[in-house]
């Protein structure tokens, strides 16, 4: 196969052709004959030189050159395609290092190898044309739905025709034990769009929470046109859903209007969704209101929220508790992946009981710590006293608020309660100097006698040890593992720590050190400042 002019035009014709069929741009497939005709000019006259063909757009002749590079004299390597200044001056004038010298060469003519060799290149090329088509085509269509048609399945895996290529429905994205035959029309949701070497992989799914979002979007107006917002999507796939929306129209039901006309907007979505049962819940900024609506139909009698936590205990009539929690745990588990937070639900009479154990417990501390009997120690704990602290140094006044407590009984409590914390301040700071804890970490403010010792059992003996830890590992946390929140125990969370005052104290201690510059911080505090304004 030699480029003559007979067949010059054929080249033309034939990139038309393909980039026609391919829906690609013609350019494409002409550039990956060039590439293919350069690559068979090497194997005729050599793998080192540097081969270049140029085919014209409008005549179709293709014109082989050789290009070769002026070098440093120490860098010269490839004596095909490079040469150095002074060997330069024969072909150029005055010549300088990075100058070129292109050399038209013959054409060469294609044998059996080459030219098949040529073929491989070109189809590899629109190959790679196509992906790069699809790609841009779906990346940006990731969290849409699309419909298609079932092309095959494969272990369960369903393969969808998505027009200029395939998708891929995974058997885990699928609702419940859905089946497809090959032609069946499909709707999913685009969950995500990978440019991989083999390819664009596009992956959908039905079991995702986005999809019911867009199922809703496509059946409510008022969705689409953002009167109605959708806050949050719980779903266990197949079984049963929950939805949080919102208006921003006072004069517009939310749940009405997702519900529509005799049920016809939410019978929708549920049809798609192989009837899957919905329920549509006002959303509500107050998270212990909102956890009320979420654990519907299940009445709940109070609610207690620990923010810092993520925790939320939920307390309901004891002929509640097997309806708020549903069948396998299932209406307590939507409602805490609606509402991010994890759910302790109790009946009235084990909070009842938790309560009492409480109440004791306090009892016993101030009767043990002061001296007290029972009774004036049950009179502390009915007027809200949980700790010694609160005991030695709240205002006197609310003591004398107790049936039979004077200024000099009062007096006395407070005496008592600060004598026992002086004396365990001094315990405990006694043990944490036979640890090893030094006085750097001792007079650093905002540590008590027993914040101290509970670091130097933990090996923090310096504030230079103290300057290294996380917020978290003072303060504790939570952490996301599977799907499932992890406590992480923090050393001083027993004393109430928070991860914001734990994150100024390790703040402070690297000032200190000079670890930290303060005009740094300053600045970061004026930035933080601005974005959250802004």
């Amino acid at each position: 196969m030699a480029i003559t002019s007979a067949n010059q035009l054929e080249l033309l014709q034939t990139a038309e052709a393909v980039a026609r069929e391919k829906n690609i741009d013609p350019n494409l497939v002409v550039e990956a004959m060039e590439e293919s005709l350069a690559r068979a000019a090497k194997s005729r006259y050599g793998a080192e030189m540097d081969i270049r063909v140029n085919i014209d757009r409008k005549t179709g002749r293709a014109k082989f050159t050789r290009v070769r590079t002026v070098v440093e004299d120490d860098l010269l390597e490839n004596y095909q395609a490079e040469f150095t200044v002074d060997q330069a001056k024969q072909y150029l004038d005055d010549p300088k290092v990075g100058d070129t010298l292109v050399e038209e060469v013959p054409p060469v003519e294609l044998g059996r190898i080459a030219a098949q060799s040529a073929k491989q290149v070109i189809l590899q090329k629109v190959r790679e044309a196509e992906r790069d088509k699809q790609y841009e085509e779906f990346k940006d269509r990731a969290g849409t739905i699309i419909n298609a048609q079932v092309k095959r399945e494969e272990y369960g895996n369903v393969i969808v025709d998505v027009g200029s290529g395939e998708a891929i429905l995974r058997r885990n994205e699928k609702i419940g034990r859905e089946a497809y035959r090959p032609g069946d029309r499909i709707r999913c949701y685009i969950k995500e769009v990978r440019r991989e070497p083999r390819g664009p992989q596009i992956f959908l799914s039905r079991t995702a929470p986005e999809f019911m979002a867009e199922l809703f979007k496509m059946e409510v107006p008022e969705i689409y046109e953002g009167i109605i917002e959708i806050k949050a999507v719980a779903r266990d796939p197949g079984s049963r859903a929950k939805i949080a929306v919102i208006s921003y129209d006072n004069s517009i039901d939310p749940v009405g209007a997702c519900v529509g006309m005799r049920g016809s907007r939410v019978q929708a979505v549920v049809n798609e969704l192989q009837g899957e049962k919905i329920d549509i819940i006002p959303w509500n900024e107050d998270m212990p209101t909102f956890l009320v609506n979420a654990l519907q139909p299940a009445e709940v009698s109070k609610v207690v929220l620990d923010e810092e936590a993520g925790k939320i205990e939920v307390v309901v009539p004891e002929e509640q508790l097997s309806l708020a929690i549903g069948r396998r745990g299932q209406n307590v588990r939507l409602a805490s992946q609606l509402t991010g937070l994890d759910i302790d639900i109790m009946t009235e009479e084990e909070e009842s009981k938790r309560r009492q154990a409480e109440f004791e417990s306090r009892t016993k501390l101030f009767m043990d710590t002061l001296d007290l009997d029972e009774f004036f120690a049950q009179l502390l704990v009915a007027e809200g006293f949980t700790n010694l602290e609160e005991v030695a140094y709240v205002d006197q006044g609310e003591l004398l608020v107790i049936d039979g407590v004077d200024e000099g009984t009062a007096a006395e409590l407070q005496a008592r309660a600060r004598d026992y914390l002086e004396a365990e301040n001094k315990k405990a700071l006694d043990h944490a100097r036979e640890l090893g804890v030094q006085d750097s970490l001792v007079e650093f403010e905002g540590l008590t006698p027993q914040m101290i010792e509970a670091l130097a059992l933990d090996g923090v003996k310096t504030l230079e040890d103290f300057a290294t830890c996380a917020d978290w590992e003072l303060a504790g946390g939570w952490t996301t593992v599977n799907g499932e929140r992890v406590k992480d125990e923090g050393v001083l969370e027993k004393f109430d720590v928070s991860l914001e005052e734990a994150q100024t104290m390790v703040m402070t201690a690297r000032v200190m050190l000079g670890w930290v510059d303060p005009d740094d911080l300053a600045s970061d505090d004026a930035a933080e400042e601005e974005e959250a304004e802004a």
